[in-house]
């Protein structure tokens, strides 16, 4: 069997397939609490995470074996900036991607005009790099404490494995990883006042990230030699699902935001028009991709 595990933006749901992908078992979690301290600010407290994939967890134990688990991988929300200090504690609630705070932080970063090409993207609110910026101007104490930022699913993977790793579907979204060649850019990660050490490891969807470490396997009945794999940011993982990862393959979803996505066979820009560059969660592959966000 096999277990997937998508965090949304209001709640989480896991998948169980069996040997032949056929649905074993499908589970949702109770609503995930979003917070608006501000207007435009859109936050979650990571421990609502955990909490949500508990619950999901819990129902699944009651009609199979954990042990006969294989592998475990994840899909989730993008672009939210989760902070942890060197004791692997959480700083702050997590800024989400639909949070708008940071937008003057996005003319900081595109005063050199070069990152574009390394980014594949106008900078936007949306992305990592900007809301680590405005931590910096606004948050001090918190910015100083950062001893890794993570993923929203990233985050899931670490409670899960102890392990720090980002799939480069979802890494592309930061606005510090150079798109093009897969890898973290120092460039960006200067521009946006962060060093390497503060990024987790980079990873194809489809990398080994680690195995579920021992006390989540005796928690909830995983064997100790259960694999967890990359993953995928939600549109990719979407569209792999939809069988769209050769050019020419494209979609349109309407849902909590709006996306058009289509897939490339190589790194291809179009930031003048505001479409996203980002790599695909398969290896050696690409896809463009233009979001419309809803607010409340």
């Amino acid at each position: 069997m096999y277990l997937g595990i998508d965090l949304g933006t209001s709640s989480m749901k896991c998948l169980l397939l069996g040997e032949e992908q056929e649905i074993l078992l499908s589970v949702n979690s109770e609503d995930i609490p979003l917070s608006t301290p501000q207007n435009g600010w859109s936050e979650q407290d990571p421990s609502f995470w955990i909490k949500a994939l508990d619950q999901c967890i819990k129902q699944i134990v009651l009609k199979f074996d954990l042990s006969q688990i294989k592998a475990v991988s994840f899909s989730g929300h993008m672009h939210g900036a989760t902070c942890i200090d060197k004791n692997h504690k959480v700083i702050r609630p997590c800024i989400l991607w639909n949070d708008t705070r940071s937008f003057r932080q996005c003319s900081q970063i595109m005063a050199d005009e070069t990152v574009m090409d390394i980014a594949g993207n106008i900078a936007m609110p949306g992305f990592t790099s900007p809301k680590i910026l405005w931590m910096k101007e606004h948050e001090s104490e918190n910015f100083n404490s950062i001893a890794k930022v993570l993923l929203p699913k990233d985050y899931l993977r670490f409670y899960l494995t102890g392990e720090f790793f980002s799939d480069l579907s979802d890494a592309a979204g930061t606005y510090w990883l150079d798109v093009k060649n897969r890898t973290w850019s120092n460039k960006l990660l200067d521009i946006g006042s962060m060093d390497i050490s503060q990024m987790p490891k980079i990873c194809e969807g489809t990398d080994q990230t680690g195995l579920i470490k021992k006390e989540i396997a005796e928690k909830y009945g995983f064997n100790n030699s259960c694999k967890v794999f990359g993953g995928a940011g939600d549109n990719a993982a979407a569209a792999v699902g939809l069988g769209l990862y050769q050019e020419g393959n494209a979609s349109l979803s309407l849902g909590t935001s709006g996306v058009i996505f289509g897939s490339t066979k190589n790194f291809l820009k179009n930031y003048d028009d505001a479409i996203h560059s980002f790599c695909h969660c398969l290896p050696e592959t690409w896809h463009l991709m233009s979001v419309m966000l809803y607010l409340n």
